[in-house]
C-alpha cells in the first residue's frame, strides 16, 4: 500500500509487470480529483490515450465528457477516471486476464487513496473485473450493486456508443440514475450550481 498519491504514481510510471510496457508511449495513470467521491474505471488506454498519457481523450472521451457535463460532473471538478490496465494493449484489443492481474494493484491502490463512495465501470471488461465476472453489460447497465461498502454501477463504454449510437439514450439514462445516486450518497460538492 502506497501512503501518498505521488509515491504511487511514481512507482506506476516505472512499471514493467507485464508485456504491455514494451509498446507504450506513456503510462496512463489516471486523471481527476484525488479526493473524488465518484470514480470512473475503464478497461485500458487506446491510441490517443497512450500518446497523451491521459484516459479517455479520443472521440470516446469527448462523448464521455459531454455525458458527464450533462449531469454536473467533470474530471477537473469532482470525479476521478482510471483504467484497469495502465498501458495500451496492441491494436486496442481487450486486455488479457494476466495483464489485468499484473496491473490491478495500481487501481486498488488508487481506489484505497481516493476512497470513492461510487464507482462507475465503463464497459464490459471493467465491469466484469470490478463488479462481477458474469455481468451482462447490455442488460445490467444502470443497475447499482454494493461491494465492500462502495456503490457500483456499470454503463456502456463510450467507444461502444460511437459504434452503436442507438444505445446512447440507455447510457444517458444511466448517467441520470448516477446523478440521483450522487445526490443521495455524496456531499455538497455535487449539488447543482
Amino acid at each position: 500500500m502506497y501512503e501518498t498519491w505521488n509515491s504511487l504514481q511514481e512507482a506506476c510510471l516505472q512499471c514493467h509487470k507485464c508485456g504491455l510496457c514494451e509498446g507504450r508511449h506513456n503510462v496512463v495513470f489516471g486523471i481527476g480529483v484525488e479526493t473524488a467521491e465518484v470514480m470512473f474505471i475503464g478497461e485500458g488506454p487506446g491510441e490517443n490515450e497512450d500518446l497523451q498519457g491521459e484516459p479517455f481523450v479520443g472521440r470516446g472521451g469527448q462523448l464521455l465528457d459531454k455525458m458527464l457535463a450533462a449531469v454536473d460532473l467533470s474530471r477537473e471538478k469532482n470525479i476521478y477516471i482510471a483504467n484497469i490496465v495502465k498501458c495500451r494493449p496492441p491494436q486496442n484489443r481487450d486486455p488479457l486476464p494476466e495483464e489485468q492481474e499484473a496491473c490491478i494493484d495500481w487501481l486498488r491502490n488508487q481506489t484505497a487513496l481516493i476512497r470513492p463512495k461510487i464507482i462507475v465501470c465503463l464497459g464490459r471488461i471493467a465491469a466484469a473485473k470490478i463488479i462481477k465476472p458474469d455481468i451482462k453489460i447490455t442488460k445490467e447497465h444502470g443497475v447499482f450493486f454494493e461491494k465492500n461498502g462502495v456503490v457500483m454501477m456499470a454503463t456502456l463504454h463510450p467507444a461502444a456508443l460511437l459504434r452503436n449510437p442507438s444505445q446512447k439514450p440507455g447510457a444517458f439514462d444511466d448517467f441520470l440514475k448516477l446523478r440521483e445516486k450522487i445526490h443521495e450518497l455524496c456531499d455538497h460538492t455535487y449539488e447543482e450550481a
